[in-house]
């Protein structure tokens, strides 16, 4: 009997973990369960996939993971704030609204040029020389519409949670650089920093910065690359906050 293919033969890797093996192998039990009962050719069923496989398809197996007593772990506040019941601990209320704090993040003594070690993250585009500015928080559509009205201050990296994109979309050509809690560079803001050419540090791991801190981001480290996420192999770039 022909042996069933694994994640780690399709992708090289094994689920990250417990809870996402679960997750992806009940969209494939739906999947395969949806095929069967409507007797399509597989191309045909991939074109009409959108209407045989519902939203509540998806919410029941959602429930279903919640129901086991697991609970996501959230790279956006937001996420948070709106379904703190789905997610680990109260992610919004312990990153406090002007600061992050991550438990992975470095730290060393300040160095020569009083830069203090705070954080790392994947590097999204090399760029000739690090870049240098005021850190400043942007966790909330009330944010955004605030800095749209009022102007982003000159120099400003926006430290923010969500990889996707769509919340500082109207503001993002006004930073400096952008440091993202999550996602990769592969992520939707990955790919729109690297259009506008911003400096932008994708799935950092930052502590002890707060919004008004002058910062310094290692965009002179190599990009991160596809295989190396593949590979699991690291490469970071690091984040300094300036005594002055």
């Amino acid at each position: 009997m022909p042996r069933l293919l694994t994640d780690s033969d399709r992708y090289g890797r094994e689920p990250a973990s417990v809870l996402v093996a679960a997750v992806h192998g009940s969209v494939r039990d739906l999947v395969r369960r949806r095929w069967r009962e409507n007797a399509l050719a597989w191309a045909d069923f991939a074109i009409a996939s959108d209407d045989l496989l519902t939203a509540a398809d998806f919410a029941a197996i959602d429930a279903a993971v919640l129901a086991t007593g697991h609970r996501y772990a959230a790279s956006a506040v937001i996420s948070a704030r709106e379904r703190p019941d789905a997610y680990r601990g109260a992610a919004a209320e312990q990153a406090g609204p002007f600061s992050f704090e991550h438990p992975d993040a470095p730290s060393a003594d300040a160095d020569d040029e009083g830069r203090t070690l705070t954080g790392i993250g994947d590097n999204v585009v090399r760029k000739p020389a690090n870049v240098r500015g005021r850190a400043l928080y942007v966790r909330s559509s009330e944010d955004v519409i605030a800095l749209m009205q009022a102007g982003v201050p000159d120099g400003s990296i926006a430290i923010i949670d969500d990889s996707g994109g769509t919340l500082t979309a109207p503001i993002l050509e006004s930073f400096a650089g952008v440091v993202c809690a999550g996602g990769t560079v592969r992520s939707h803001l990955g790919i729109l920093t690297r259009e506008y050419g911003i400096p932008c540090l994708m799935n950092v791991k930052l502590a002890g910065v707060v919004t008004g801190d002058r910062i310094e981001l290692e965009t002179s480290a190599p990009a991160r690359t596809a295989d190396s996420y593949v590979r699991g192999e690291e490469m970071p770039a690091r984040i300094w906050r300036m005594q002055t």
